[in-house]
């Protein structure tokens, strides 16, 4: 049973990287990385040239948390959290991003985070 846990850790890890060597953030266009956990969704903006993290929300912000307590579904909460992000970016004057997925498919609470950032008017 470890060894497929350690299987699964290590193949996330490639597809990690293998996202990672494609992509990077400038300060003209930084860098939206998701972060996923069996509850909540995390989302930031980094700029990698300088190494700094514009903007974060996540379903335990302050300011999302609310909104989220009252979705039905997780998938309705990385919504939330997605509005946030682009909120938080049009604050900071970032209108294009590069979206990075991390390990995780472009699929469920991911893609709901990112469309819902688009829709909040981010470029990506």
């Amino acid at each position: 049973m470890a060894d497929k846990f350690k299987t699964k850790l290590r193949l996330a890890e490639r597809r990690r990287k293998r996202v990672r060597s494609k992509i990077s953030g400038t300060s003209e266009k930084p860098r939206l990385t998701v972060c996923k956990t069996l509850k909540h969704v995390y989302a930031q903006i980094v700029d990698d040239s300088n190494g700094q993290t514009l903007a974060f929300a996540g379903t335990l912000s302050k300011n999302v948390a609310d909104k989220v307590s009252k979705a039905k579904t997780k998938t309705d909460g990385a919504k939330v959290v997605g509005l946030a992000i682009a909120e938080l970016a049009k604050e900071k004057g970032i209108t294009k991003v590069v979206f990075d997925r991390n390990s995780n498919l472009y699929h469920g609470r991911v893609r709901a985070l990112a469309e819902a950032a688009r829709e909040g008017g981010l470029d990506f």
